[in-house]
């Protein structure tokens, strides 16, 4: 297999609001484009990438996407049309002929994860003319006529909100596009049109498309909120004691127990030093070993507690991201 990326990032970012193209807008000190060339870095198949920018911008954009791949992918940029259908042309018309695989990618979905990427991709090395990466639809859908009057809601359970990268047999999708006369805002459309199947592979949250100011903002937070994220890793290790009392995760079991200064819970101590090391506080040893006579026998949990009540005195707290 021989894969070829067109990152499509010629839109003018009107609704976002931008003096800029959205795709070089910059959150968290990165362009969007930037951001989303990162996830295409490690992929394991042979890349050809081809960004599709507006003219005057096919400089900038060839500089910023050496930087983020770092020279591993044979890379052109190509200015963009006044659709987005003439933008895809230009992208395909700058693939090799050798190429067997095409995604194609929206720079406004700057967040869509590596493992998406690589869903796609099987797909289509499995066979597939066309994929797609979809999400289930949370809100009711109702289609409203020029008048503003609502119909039936549509089953949501057949309904399904798509993403990019999607994923194409080269072949399949010149051929589509060669009979394709007008604008698509999905290629798997263009695909649909001229006959050929297209199928769905799961999809992913942080692949939302960035339009609206809101989003932008919405990235930033996230981006900000996780700025001084720490993470912590360790283990931990007791002989069994057949005397002992068996303790994990703070629940008592039967069988033998874990010897041990306290109660020798394993799963307790190890999320109890992962949090002190990340926070450069230390280890549980320091803090609660055996130089601490005083919690000899004593419940992790205390541990556990009084480790929280560290990380907060140093300005940190443990949350799920």
């Amino acid at each position: 297999m021989t894969l070829a990326l067109i990152v499509v990032a010629a839109g003018r970012g009107e609704r976002l609001g931008s003096h800029f193209p959205k795709a070089f807008v910059e959150v968290g000190g990165q362009s969007l484009l930037e951001h989303s060339l990162q996830p295409i870095a490690s992929l394991s198949a042979p890349l050809e990438l081809v960004v599709v920018a507006p003219q005057s911008w096919v400089e900038p954009a060839r500089e910023i996407s050496e930087r983020a791949l770092n020279s591993t992918a044979d890379i052109r940029v190509v200015p963009g049309g006044a659709t987005r259908s003439e933008s895809v042309r230009s992208g395909l018309e700058a693939i090799g002929p050798e190429v067997t695989t095409v995604l194609i990618h929206d720079a406004a979905r700057a967040f869509a994860p590596q493992d998406v990427f690589q869903r796609v991709i099987d797909a289509v090395e499995a066979g597939a003319a066309g994929v797609i990466p979809v999400r289930e639809v949370a809100d009711t859908i109702v289609p409203v006529d020029d008048q503003s009057r609502t119909d039936h809601a549509v089953p949501r359970d057949e309904l399904r909100s798509v993403q990019t990268p999607q994923g194409f047999s080269a072949t399949a999708l010149r051929a589509s596009y060669d009979s394709f006369d007008g604008n698509a805002t999905d290629d798997a459309e263009v695909l649909r049109l001229a006959g050929y199947e297209v199928i769905a592979v799961e999809g992913h949250e942080a692949s939302h498309k960035i339009t609206y100011p809101s989003d932008l903002e919405a990235v930033r937070r996230r981006l900000s909120d996780n700025a001084d994220l720490r993470v912590g890793t360790a283990v931990d290790v007791h002989q069994f004691d057949p005397e002992a009392r068996l303790v994990v995760g703070g629940m008592d079991f039967d069988g033998p127990g874990l010897s041990g200064h306290s109660d020798g819970d394993v799963v307790l101590h190890a999320l109890i030093d992962a949090l002190l090391g990340a926070a450069g506080l230390g280890d549980l040893g320091t803090h609660f070993g055996t130089s601490r006579p005083e919690y000899a026998g004593a419940k992790s949990e205390v541990f556990l507690k009084e480790a929280l009540g560290l990380l907060a005195g140093a300005g940190f707290s443990p949350r799920s991201v």
